[in-house]
Formats: structure tokens, C-alpha cells, sequence
């Protein structure tokens, strides 16, 4: 796998999945292998602070989260959509977020990394207000996931005045955005063509 896509929305095919998909699409065009992975069908379970994986690196609690953990260290770019709850992500994927409080505990206090490198980050995103500073919170909360999966954001889509579902087809530069991002990491990823 090349390039992981997390869809963090809890409404399917809501506008988070619209822009996720347009991104995959421009990333697969480009030759990547893109593993999508949708947060609101998966079993896991909150960080309970257990703190099991001070002694073993692993988490103790067994659910879908340890597949997802795999997929996390093995992707190449990792890129996260979720809409705005609150000014944060939605509770699907902040359940996801905490419990790689493991990648935390492993690269900060057993100093064993997900990955020996930084790998790059990308964070799509939807807001119903057009507030200032409707982002601000969440990307610092998404920089400090990354961080801790060895992940550096580098591209964002944020889009204010999106609600209803289906309204951010009424953005198509944001959709263009979104595909054009894909399509520039996925060349980055993918092999050589002939000439």
C-alpha cells in the first residue's frame, strides 16, 4: 500500500467521503495503491489508560484498531478526512487519534518509532460556519496525531460553509483541490513510466 485514507465521517457519503474519494481518485490515476479505511465501520474501542503498552509497546485492548495500527506503519502518505465537530474532528476519528496514544508512548518513552522516517500528512476537512478560526484547533490537534506516527502534514483542504450533505459539490475547486493533491502525491509514489 501506498497511500492510507482514513474517512472519519460518521455520515456515509457525506462531504469529508466526497472529498476523500476525489483525492484517492487523483492518487489512484496516478498509479498509487490506495487502502481505504472508513472509521465509522470499524470496532474501536476509546483509550481506556491502561498504559499496557509502557511495558510491551503493544496495545492490550483487542479490536480493529491493531489492523489499523499495521496499515498506519506501513503507508507511505497517510491522509485524514474528517468534518468539524465542535471544532474538532468527529468522534470517530478522535476515538481513532487517541489510541495512538501507543505511537506516542512507543516513539517518546521506548523510543521506538512507527516509522524511521517522516512521511507526508494530508488533512481534508469541512466546517458548516465560515468562522476564522474554524481550522485552528483542529490542525494543531491533527499536527500532534501526525507527529506521533511519524507523519508531517503537508496538504490541507479546509472548506467553511459546508453542511448539508452532499453541499460541498456546490466547491468544485475544492474538489479539484482535493483530486489534484492525490494526483501529485501519487506520482511522487509511484513507479517510473516508460517514456
Amino acid at each position: 500500500m501506498n497511500v492510507l485514507a482514513m474517512y472519519g465521517s460518521p455520515r456515509e457519503g457525506g462531504n469529508t467521503d466526497i472529498l476523500m474519494d476525489e483525492f484517492a481518485r487523483g492518487a489512484k490515476e496516478a498509479d498509487a495503491r490506495v487502502e481505504r479505511v472508513h472509521l465509522r465501520k470499524l470496532k474501536i474501542s476509546p483509550c481506556l489508560e491502561i498504559y499496557g503498552c509502557l511495558d510491551t509497546g503493544r496495545c492490550v485492548i483487542r479490536d480493529d484498531f491493531q489492523r489499523l495500527h499495521q496499515q498506519m506503519a506501513s503507508a507511505q502518505v497517510v491522509a485524514l478526512a474528517s468534518p468539524i465537530f465542535f471544532y474538532t474532528v468527529s468522534s470517530h476519528t478522535k476515538i481513532m487519534m487517541d489510541r495512538c496514544q501507543l505511537a506516542f508512548v512507543n516513539k517518546y518513552c521506548r523510543s521506538e518509532r512507527m516509522s524511521q522516517t517522516m512521511r507526508p500528512g494530508i488533512f481534508l476537512s469541512v466546517g458548516a460556519t465560515r468562522g476564522r478560526q474554524l481550522f485552528d484547533g483542529v490542525l494543531l490537534s491533527v499536527r500532534y496525531f501526525f507527529d506521533a506516527i511519524d507523519v508531517e502534514l503537508k496538504d490541507t483542504v479546509l472548506v467553511r460553509g459546508v453542511d448539508e450533505k452532499g453541499a460541498i459539490r456546490r466547491h468544485p475547486d475544492a474538489l479539484q483541490q482535493a483530486f489534484d493533491i492525490g494526483s501529485r502525491w501519487g506520482k511522487e509514489l509511484s513507479p517510473a513510466r516508460p517514456a
